[in-house]
């Protein structure tokens, strides 16, 4: 069997190319959005019984209504023999009718609105819980501000739609049920008319609704690239400026952006054909119920009255026809959404270990054996790796950009499981253990800084919560961090914002390895944790780490080979696999990959 050799960062970006495929290409039918949506509201349900009897008490004083005032118009058209005690009591009934429907609606839209409001935070819940449970590769391969947008702009546009639809839905198949009972029993012939004629707007307006969809899904899948490409710019906006490249990211950005609004154009305007097609036919049928209601009245077969009657009826009837087409764009883009927001739930959780025992006694003894693993199947990666790690022992890992080093890290955290192999901590399979307890015995110092909009004492503390401040003072000392938050007006109490905006890289990575060293874990993994500090500091740094270092088991992985000297051994790896292994003197003395490597940093020009 055959295989292609590729980089670590190509298989990744392979990898998420498919991965990306997969995700957008599934797709949920109505049926199954509207059935998970209430399955996902269900602790609310409550309100949703209370808005339906609502609307039913609602569409019977809007139906009864019309009856009463055709009733008070029946007695006033006889002047002479006007029936004041009848006129009065119609007009009671008038009032009582007018009164419940202004209660009942209110009342019911109070309940949807807290029925979906509350579905719609149960939602954004779950979501969240779920970018929890989701396995590491899900995150890796999806656009984080595509993630941003489902949660966000997504859940917001399905809670809209649903709200406007499910009142639309209830209210209209109340309406069209009572008015048709009442219209049949005020007059046959003239509630037929209505009848048959009304429908036609439904039939014109699925005709366009099937014609607009595509372009509905399309326009919510770009605003979800919008996002993410904005979430993408403002991020590396110095990195833009200072390449100069504000040009092509303005066409970068103008042609989604032109993307956007020619689908959104073609969406609203197949959208915006349905109400004045349906308020035509309303039309219509209206004039046609006043003329054929006249020739009845004339031939005496109905009272004034009824005409009236027929008439609201006429436009009741109409209206569900209306308010649907008037919420078609609406309700489209709400399933759109529904349908990305559910595609990220219906997703597979990372395999339950709940039921395997927690690590508990870790020496720092770690054994790897024979593994295997690849990003992308029949594409090799990590082939036939072995190393034996003692405890307290340096293992340092180097090697050209891509050759695996950070997979390395992804394996012993079980961010990615092997494809085949075993890893153990000591003496147990890291299969065997749950992940929680197996990530809690290592601390992680890495390139790229993460700091959340907090103070600097809690960001420090992340590990240790209930640490006290006299250790995180300590181990901020230890890092070299803590001359400059002294100075600060508000010392350890000062807000961090926007991931650390407000001090600099080498700032936030001090912070960073004073947090891991505030936990005192059991094995270290230090990515590059001193490449954004100037020398001066690394020095300090480095000292620290001696002391920290000192009984753990730690993994470096380094490009500047100085950092790594006195590391036990050092992994030489290239293309996947570990070529040379070693002491550096050792492997200076083999003068191969690493005494070339090594070499080359320190060659003048």
């Amino acid at each position: 069997m055959s295989y292609t050799r590729m980089s670590s960062k190509q298989m990744r970006d392979d990898f998420t190319n498919k991965a990306n495929e997969k995700y957008s290409s599934s797709n949920h039918s109505a049926f199954q959005i509207i059935k998970k949506v209430f399955k996902y509201a269900k602790q609310c349900r409550a309100y949703l019984y209370v808005a339906l009897f609502m609307d039913i008490v609602n569409t019977v004083s809007n139906v009864l209504l019309p009856i009463f005032v055709g009733k008070c118009i029946n007695c006033i058209v006889g002047i002479n023999d006007v029936n004041f005690v009848a006129l009065y009591q119609n007009i009671i009934f008038v009032a009582l009718c007018a009164i419940m429907s202004a209660i009942s609606y209110f009342t019911q839209k109070f309940c949807l609105s807290h029925y979906n409001y509350r579905g719609t935070f149960k939602i954004r819940e779950l979501l969240f819980n779920k970018f929890q449970n989701v396995p590491v590769s899900y995150i890796d391969t999806t656009s984080h501000g595509d993630l941003i947008a489902r949660m966000i702009n997504d859940i917001d546009i399905m809670t809209d739609g649903f709200l406007e639809s499910m009142a639309t839905a209830l209210s209209g198949i109340t309406t069209i049920i009572g008015t048709i009972i009442a219209m049949l029993y005020l007059n046959v012939k003239l509630a037929i008319l209505i009848i048959l004629l009304t429908p036609i707007s439904l039939i014109l307006t699925y005709i366009i609704v099937k014609k607009s969809k595509r372009f509905v899904q399309r326009e919510v899948e770009l605003q979800g690239k919008l996002s993410g490409y904005l979430e993408e710019y403002i991020g590396g906006e110095r990195v833009v400026k200072a390449f100069n490249h504000e040009q092509e990211s303005i066409e970068d950005f103008m042609k989604i952006n032109s993307k956007f609004q020619e689908t959104a154009e073609k969406s609203v305007f197949y959208s915006t054909l349905t109400n004045p097609i349906t308020r035509f036919i309303n039309g219509i049928v209206y004039g046609s119920v006043g003329l054929f209601g006249c020739i009845l009245a004339l031939r005496g077969e109905i009272l004034v009255g009824v005409i009236t009657s027929f008439l609201s009826y006429a436009n009741s009837f109409g209206e569900p026809f209306t308010n649907i087409s008037e919420q078609v764009s609406a309700i489209q883009q709400s399933f759109a959404s529904a349908n990305r927001v559910f595609n990220v739930l219906d997703e597979e959780n990372e395999p339950s270990d709940e039921k395997l025992p927690n690590l508990l006694d870790c020496n720092g003894e770690i054994e790897i054996k024979n593994v295997n693993f690849s990003y992308i199947p029949k594409t090799t990666l990590i082939q036939n790796l072995n190393l034996s790690v003692k405890k307290g022992q340096k293992i340092a890992i180097v090697g050209p950009t891509g050759c695996g080093k950070s997979t390395i890290i992804n394996l012993l955290m079980r961010f990615y499981d092997v494809n085949s192999g075993y890893i153990t901590v000591s003496d147990t399979p890291i299969k065997e253990i749950t992940r929680s307890s197996l990530r809690s015995k290592y601390g992680m110092v890495l390139q790229d800084t993460w700091l959340f909009n907090s103070t600097i004492r809690e960001n420090i503390a992340y590990g240790n919560p209930n640490a006290p401040l006299e250790d995180i003072i300590e181990v901020a000392k230890m890092s070299g961090i803590h001359d400059y938050i002294d100075k600060l007006p508000k010392k350890y109490d000062t807000e961090i914002i926007e991931g650390g905006s407000n001090l600099s890289q080498g700032e936030k990575q001090l912070i960073c390895i004073a947090r891991v060293m505030l936990i005192k874990p059991p094995m270290l993994i230090l990515d590059e944790a001193t490449s954004n500090i100037d020398t001066r500091t690394e020095r300090l740094v480095q000292n620290a780490f001696d002391i920290l270092m000192n009984g753990r088991t730690t993994f470096i992985v380094a490009h500047r080979l100085s950092t790594i000297t006195s590391a036990d051994v050092i992994l030489v790896m290239n293309k996947g696999q570990v070529i040379e292994q070693g002491t550096h003197a050792e492997l200076l003395e083999k003068k191969g990959f690493y005494a070339n490597l090594y070499n080359s940093q320190f060659e003048s020009t």
